[in-house]
């Protein structure tokens, strides 16, 4: 496990924040080589990332992936609109202005924010469900412009169609090559009109994104428990793009909620910094998180959110920040007891690196575990149809239905997850922590860990296209081996990698798919020392691997 920087936790220097002016001029006048594979349109598990100082996330990134949808939508038959917002990094405005020229161009109805604002990656879920909520014809589909918590100097572009969720990768596939062609050809083909004139065209249409999702909040969360409970809240936007939403959450359902900071910048000097002594605004880290967790004191709750608001991180009193494996089980086992009207046969999602609490707790309950690879693409049909009462990541994104058993969102929502936290506290009168401790008292402890190690490229396309039986493990720590897969068991798809189990343990190793490395995921119900067991043993055998492909 690389080491814990000395800076992690502290107010970053202010000579160690981004440039932004070098930033934005880079975003303009670097032009991409796609013969160059890190310069090239790369949709990961969340659409394109990159940085323009980098020339990796560039105008032309932007325009020929726009220009890649629209032909996308056309093949498609996707006549709506196209919802479409952006947070609060410095890259997300100019991608946002150049996206609207080609859309502009092109004839695309766009709905952009009324008040030129920030949209949370939840709230365009949203508003395409509502929108082709009952039709069949003239669908919406939605871009969210963010690249989640990743730090400052980083943009992300991701393409959400008529479900509300994440692209699958036979869509995203499609556009990423799209893009490169027409980047290949000099940008031909890619057709934009200037900005204002973009701004001004009939099919630019401002959309008010605040108030329908706001008024729709208690389809989804007590609200009115949490009001009469008057317990007190703490909420920290981190700088993000909910920051114009808690206001108005407060102010319409007289919640006992103070918001932390309402400040916005773009180097997001406000933070401190993560593990790494990099700025990351990850509200699952308790080194970026240090700021609300030192005053969980002052509130019976507090909750923060990532960027684009699809993250949530839970500060629970005196148990401080919860590890989202923890508070995954707890949100779990809370909605499933009370939610009387979801349907009774509606299964729990998560994916194969997520805690195997999660399995206890979906035993206890009577529900149908649905184990998928990593991405939370892979819950979006069950969410969308409800034969999935929730999907949740290890990496603090969920989402849930709404209290009737209808869909509510197909991506990740970070607000609600807050919300709900504190719906717990109302209803039960204790804290997600508190749960969540008595919880281990039924069901056992785990200790669990995620640990990357070197991997060049040939060993990782080695990782991730092993079969069961190249691994060659029959005991893991001392235990028999009951499991080892490569596809997940709740879909069948592939894991990108292998998880190898046994009675109390287990371990998943997946490639990285931006560096050279590969993560090992592990998780014991025995001890700390029985999971750096669990760990070496992981490491040693894929190790052996790599040599013994070497050899040949």
């Amino acid at each position: 496990m690389p080491s814990v920087s000395p800076f992690a936790g502290k107010p970053v220097d202010p000579d160690r924040l981004v440039n932004i002016d070098a930033l934005l001029d880079a975003y303009y006048t670097r032009k991409p080589d796609p013969s160059i594979a890190t310069q090239r349109v790369a949709f990961g598990t969340s659409g394109h990332r990159g940085s323009s100082l980098h020339t990796s996330f560039n105008e032309n990134h932007i325009l020929s992936i726009s220009q890649a949808i629209v032909d996308y939508r056309k093949n498609a038959g996707i006549t709506g609109p196209l919802f479409i917002g952006i947070d609060t990094h410095a890259l997300s405005r100019p991608a946002l202005k150049s996206a609207l020229e080609v859309f502009a161009a092109n004839g695309i109805e766009v709905r952009i924010d009324d008040k030129d604002g920030y949209t949370p990656t939840p709230v365009i879920s949203h508003a395409i469900l509502t929108c082709n909520r009952g039709r069949n014809s003239d669908l919406a589909d939605g871009v969210v412009i963010t690249p989640s918590h990743n730090p400052p100097e980083d943009g992300g572009f991701k393409y959400n169609p008529p479900h509300g969720g994440p692209a699958d990768t036979d869509i995203t596939k499609v556009i990423e090559n799209a893009a490169n062609d027409y980047m290949a050809k000099g940008m031909k083909g890619v057709t934009r009109v200037p900005f204002e004139q973009a701004l001004k065209a009939p099919t630019t249409k401002r959309h008010d994104y605040i108030n329908p999702y706001v008024a729709d909040l208690a389809a989804v969360v007590d609200m009115d428990i949490i009001r009469e409970s008057g317990i007190s809240i703490g909420i920290d936007p981190l700088g993000g793009a909910a920051v114009d939403y808690w206001q108005p959450i407060i102010d319409k359902y007289g919640i006992n909620a103070t918001i932390v900071s309402k400040e916005v910048d773009p180097t997001f000097r406000f933070m401190t910094a993560d593990w790494d002594g990099q700025i990351r605004m990850d509200c699952s880290s308790p080194y970026a998180m240090a700021r609300l967790v030192q005053m969980k004191d002052r509130f019976d709750i507090a909750f923060a959110n990532d960027t684009d608001a699809d993250r949530h991180g839970i500060v629970s009193g005196k148990y401080g920040l919860m590890n989202p494996n923890h508070y995954l089980a707890t949100a779990i086992e809370f909605l499933f007891n009370n939610r009387a009207n979801w349907n009774p046969a509606a299964g729990v999602g998560k994916t194969v690196v997520s805690s195997s609490m999660i399995d206890r707790v979906a035993k206890e309950i009577g529900r149908k575990l649905v184990e998928v690879p990593v991405g939370f693409k892979w819950f979006v049909d069950g969410l969308y149809n409800g034969t999935l009462g929730f999907g949740g990541e290890e990496s603090a994104g969920a989402s849930f239905l709404r209290r009737d058993g209808t869909v509510w969102s197909t991506d990740k929502d970070g607000i609600i997850l807050g919300l709900l936290a504190a719906e717990i506290t109302a209803r039960t009168k204790q804290t997600p922590g508190a749960a969540y401790e008595a919880m281990t008292k039924r069901l056992g402890t785990p200790y669990y860990a995620r640990i990357d190690a070197p991997a060049d490229p040939a060993q990782k396309a080695i990782l991730k296209t092993l079969s069961p039986e190249q691994i060659g493990m029959s005991e893991l720590a001392g235990e028999p081996i009951v499991s080892t897969l490569t596809n997940a068991p709740g879909n069948g798809a592939a894991i990108g990698g292998l998880k190898v189990s046994a009675r109390d343990g287990w371990f998943a190793a997946r490639p990285s798919g931006t560096e050279n490395v590969y993560k090992i995921y592990a998780e014991s119900f025995k001890s700390e020392a029985h999971l750096k067991a669990i760990q070496t043993e992981a490491q040693d055998a894929i190790s052996a691997l790599f040599a013994k492909a070497a050899q040949k």
